[in-house]
This record gives structure tokens, C-alpha cells and sequence, in this order.
């Protein structure tokens, strides 16, 4: 996985992130470069939803299927036998 795909993971706009805040992000990417993806978010747990506010990642919404509605079949009520 790289940096960018590991952004946009997390819902973060890498492009505009760099933009902004070079710095950090390449002391970011240089990190991640050298540990796994679990071990960065460990790291940067609480670093990382203050930037996915600033660079939220702009996704557009997928068209939603209507939803199949199953019928259920009619039951017919069983004659009662004494």
C-alpha cells in the first residue's frame, strides 16, 4: 500500500494535503514508508481526524439500487380436523 492509497483510505485529500502542508506530509510519507499501515495509524491516531477535516476527500455518492422487497407468500389458513 502506498501513502496515497493509505490517504484515501482515511478519507483524505492526498493532493490538497501536500498542497497545503508539504512538510507534513512528507515527514508522514517518509514514516510510513518505514512501518506498516497499522503501526502509522497507531502513531498518528489523533493527528489524523484534524487533517481529514481540513482535506476531507470529496467522494461523489453512488447511485443506491432500489431495494428488491420480498413478498411473502399468502398462506391460507389449514382446515382443523377433530
Amino acid at each position: 500500500m502506498t501513502f496515497q492509497e493509505y490517504l484515501t483510505s482515511k478519507k483524505i485529500d492526498g493532493p490538497a494535503f501536500q498542497a497545503a502542508e508539504p512538510v507534513l506530509y512528507q515527514e508522514w510519507n517518509s514514516l510510513f514508508d518505514e512501518m506498516s499501515p497499522a503501526s502509522f495509524t497507531s502513531q498518528k491516531l489523533y493527528l489524523i481526524n484534524p487533517v481529514r477535516r481540513k482535506y476531507q476527500l470529496k467522494v461523489q455518492p453512488a447511485e443506491t439500487p432500489k431495494p428488491v422487497v420480498a413478498t411473502k407468500p399468502i398462506m391460507k389458513p389449514k382446515p382443523k380436523m377433530n
